[in-house]
C-alpha cells in the first residue's frame, strides 16, 4: 500500500502557485502607522493613512499609504453582510505624481495577500513606480481582508497534527475549519469571480478609468478574468508564471515537476564539473533514494536551521519529494539539489533534513488555507481527473488526491459557465516564464498567448517560478507600462540571464 504524504509535503504542495514565495524573505507583513502626525492622502474617494509594511521576521520595511474599502460579501445582496478590503498604495515617485492609470498587483496562491509582498513588488516594479501608482489589494479571504483562516476559539491557528493524514482526515479537518468560519464569512463567496468584482469596486472608488494588471502565478488567473469581464477598464496585462484559465490548479504538479527535474539534470550533465562530481542522472539518484526510504525510513540527527539546536526526526521518501519540489522553484535552491541528494545517497542525511525543515518553515503561513479551498473547490476540483502517468512520478498520484480532499466538506461556490474559456483580447500583454518553472512552465504562457494578438512572451533561461524581478526585467516592465507596446521592447538584455551552476560542494560551485 502506498504511504501517505507527510504534513511537510502537503504544505509545500498547498503553496505551489504561491507567486513570490521564494522571492520574499519577509514572511507575512505587519502593518504599522508611519508616524504620529503624518498626513493622510486622498485617492479618488478613498482616504489613505501613512503606514509601514514590514515582515514579521524583519526584512525591508516599505512605506505606504493604507486604507480599508467596504464591499458586499455577496454582490447579489448589496444590503447583506459587508467586508472590508485591505488596500496599500505605493505612490508614484515622480514629483509630478502618478499617471491616471495605476497598477494593480495581484498575488499568487490562491491564498496569498498582496500587501504581504510589498517589498518584493516595490523592488521589481521600481521603474514602473516612477510614473505610476501601485495598488496592493489583499484578495478577499486573505491578509486583512476578512481572512478565511482556520483558527480555534482562542484565535490560534489550527492544523492537522498527524504525521501521515488520510484524505478522510483532510476532509474532516476542512469541516472543522468551515465551522470556525461560519459566523463571519460564507466560504462560497470567496472565489476568483467575487475577487474580480472587488477589483472593479476598488477601481471605481479610486475614480480611474483604466488599470494595469500585474499578476503572478494564481494572480494571472485573476488578471485574465478581470480583463475578460472589464475590457474597457484594462489598459495592459503583465502575467508572470502564467496559469491558463482551463488549468486545473493542483492537477498537473506531478508532471510539471518531472519536466523541471529533467531540465535541471540535463544542465548538470552539460557541465563537466557537475557531470564528474555526480555522474548519473539526478532523477535516477532521486528515485533510488526515495525507494530506499520507502522501504526503510531513517531517524536523522540534524541541526535546526533557525535555532541551531540538535533535533531528531524521521526522514521519509515524501520529505525528499517535498524538498525537490520546493527547491525547484528558484535556480538558487535548485543548484543545491544534486549535492544534497548525493550526500543522502552516502547516508549523510543531516543537510537534507535541515534544508527540508527550513523550506517548510518558510512556507508556513504563506497561504490562507480556507481561501485557497474556496477557490480550488469551486474552480478546479470539479474538473480534476487522475492522470495515469502520475503514479510513476516523484510527487506521485496520492498528493493530488490529498490536495482536493478538503473539498468533500468545504462549502464550495461555483464558477460561471465561461470561466475556463481562453482569454481572447486585443489588450497589450507581456507574458513571463522561467524555463525550469516546476508549476507554471513556459508552454502554459504560449497557450494563453494564442488569444492575445498584442501580446509577447519572454522565457528566461535557467529560471524558475516568477521572474518579474530578475535581471533587466524591471527595466523592461517600466518601458512596457509606459508604451503599452510589447513588440517594441528590446529584450537583448535578457540574454545575460542563465542557469545557476549546481553546487559541487557546500563551499559553492566550481569556477
Amino acid at each position: 500500500m502506498e504511504k501517505k504524504p507527510n504534513m511537510r509535503t502537503i504544505r509545500l504542495l498547498s503553496a505551489a502557485l504561491a507567486g513570490a514565495v521564494l522571492l520574499s524573505a519577509c514572511g507575512p507583513a505587519a502593518e504599522a502607522p508611519a508616524g504620529i502626525g503624518a498626513p493622510s492622502r486622498q485617492f479618488g474617494q478613498l482616504r489613505f493613512e501613512p503606514c509601514s509594511l514590514q515582515g514579521v521576521g524583519g526584512g525591508t520595511t516599505t512605506e505606504a499609504q493604507c486604507a480599508r474599502h467596504e464591499v458586499p460579501e455577496d454582490p447579489a445582496r448589496p444590503q447583506g453582510r459587508r467586508i472590508a478590503l485591505n488596500l496599500a498604495w505605493l505612490p508614484a515617485t515622480s514629483q509630478a505624481g502618478g499617471s491616471g492609470d495605476p497598477v494593480f498587483f495581484l498575488a499568487g496562491g490562491p491564498g496569498q495577500a498582496a500587501t504581504e509582498h510589498a517589498a518584493v513588488v516595490n523592488q521589481a516594479l521600481a521603474e514602473v513606480r516612477k510614473q505610476r501608482d501601485i495598488v496592493l489589494i489583499d484578495q478577499r479571504g486573505t491578509g486583512r481582508s476578512n481572512p478565511l483562516a482556520c483558527v480555534d476559539a482562542r484565535g490560534e491557528p489550527m492544523e492537522l497534527d498527524q504525521t501521515a493524514p488520510s484524505a478522510r482526515d483532510y476532509a474532516e479537518f476542512a469541516q472543522v475549519c468551515a465551522a470556525s468560519i461560519a459566523g463571519r464569512a460564507d466560504p462560497r463567496l470567496y472565489t476568483t469571480t467575487e475577487a474580480v468584482a472587488d477589483l472593479e469596486a476598488v477601481r471605481a472608488a479610486l475614480r480611474v478609468e483604466q488599470v494595469n494588471l500585474v499578476g503572478v502565478s494564481y494572480g494571472t488567473r485573476v488578471a485574465q478574468q478581470y480583463a475578460a469581464r472589464h475590457p474597457q477598464h484594462t489598459r495592459t496585462l503583465v502575467l508572470d508564471g502564467v496559469a491558463p484559465n482551463d488549468l486545473v490548479v493542483g492537477g498537473e504538479f506531478a508532471g510539471t515537476l518531472e519536466d523541471a527535474l529533467a531540465l535541471q539534470s540535463a544542465q548538470c550533465q552539460r557541465l563537466p564539473e557537475c557531470r564528474a562530481r555526480f555522474g548519473t542522472d539526478m532523477r535516477e539518484q532521486l528515485r533510488a533514494l526515495m525507494a530506499r526510504l520507502a522501504a526503510a525510513p531513517v531517524q536523522v540527527e540534524y541541526r535546526d536551521p533557525g535555532t541551531g539546536a540538535s533535533k531528531r526526526e524521521e526522514l521519509t521518501e515524501h520529505t525528499v519529494a517535498g524538498l525537490a519540489f520546493a527547491f525547484s522553484y528558484a535556480p538558487q535552491t535548485a543548484s543545491l539539489l544534486p549535492l544534497v541528494l548525493d550526500e543522502a545517497a552516502r547516508n549523510r542525511y543531516g543537510p537534507l533534513m535541515s534544508l527540508a525543515q527550513m523550506m517548510s518553515g518558510e512556507m508556513a503561513g504563506q497561504m490562507t488555507q480556507g481561501m485557497q479551498w474556496s477557490v480550488v473547490c469551486a474552480e478546479d476540483a470539479p474538473r480534476y481527473r487522475a492522470r495515469p502517468g502520475d503514479a510513476g512520478t516523484v510527487l506521485g498520484a496520492e498528493l493530488a488526491t490529498m490536495f482536493f480532499a478538503p473539498c468533500a466538506n468545504w462549502p464550495a461556490g461555483s464558477a460561471p459557465a465561461d470561466f475556463h474559456a481562453p482569454l481572447s483580447s486585443p489588450v497589450p500583454a507581456l507574458l513571463l516564464s522561467g524555463e525550469i518553472d516546476p508549476v507554471t512552465p513556459p508552454r502554459y504562457a504560449e497557450r494563453v498567448l494564442r488569444g492575445l494578438p498584442n501580446g509577447r512572451h519572454f522565457e528566461l533561461s535557467g529560471q524558475g517560478h516568477n521572474v518579474f524581478g530578475i535581471g533587466c526585467m524591471p527595466k523592461l516592465l517600466g518601458q512596457f507600462l509606459e508604451s503599452a507596446d510589447a513588440a517594441a521592447l528590446d529584450a537583448g538584455c535578457l540574454d545575460t540571464v542563465g542557469y545557476v551552476p549546481p553546487f559541487t560542494s557546500f563551499n559553492g560551485w566550481s569556477p
